[in-house]
């Protein structure tokens, strides 16, 4: 198990994760005191955990059904550089 200070785990963030990735545990600290955990997820049991409890918060929706290839070869959406950055910021406003 690791133990990191925040900065050096902002500064080294892929290979921290990596480690997490390996199998690690991986301890945060601020000012050399233990304020968080990192461990890596061991089956697609947890993510399927996560995704229920997004879908239970409102915060998604799962789909009714999949989506018909031609779905994909439809031409995407014309959305100008200023309205799409109005609408993130919108959006995180909202937050």
């Amino acid at each position: 198990m690791h133990q990191v200070n925040i900065a050096e785990l902002k500064n080294r963030l892929s290979y921290y994760l990596d480690k997490v990735r390996g199998g690690e545990e991986l301890i945060v600290c601020d000012r050399k005191k233990a304020i968080a955990r990192i461990v890596p997820l061991t089956s697609g049991e947890d993510e399927d955990a996560e995704l229920m409890a997004q879908v239970a918060a409102g915060i998604i929706k799962l789909p009714e059904a999949e989506l018909p290839d031609s779905f994909w070869k439809m031409p995407r959406p014309r959305v100008d550089h200023n309205t799409a950055l109005a609408a993130i910021l919108a959006e995180r406003d909202e937050d």
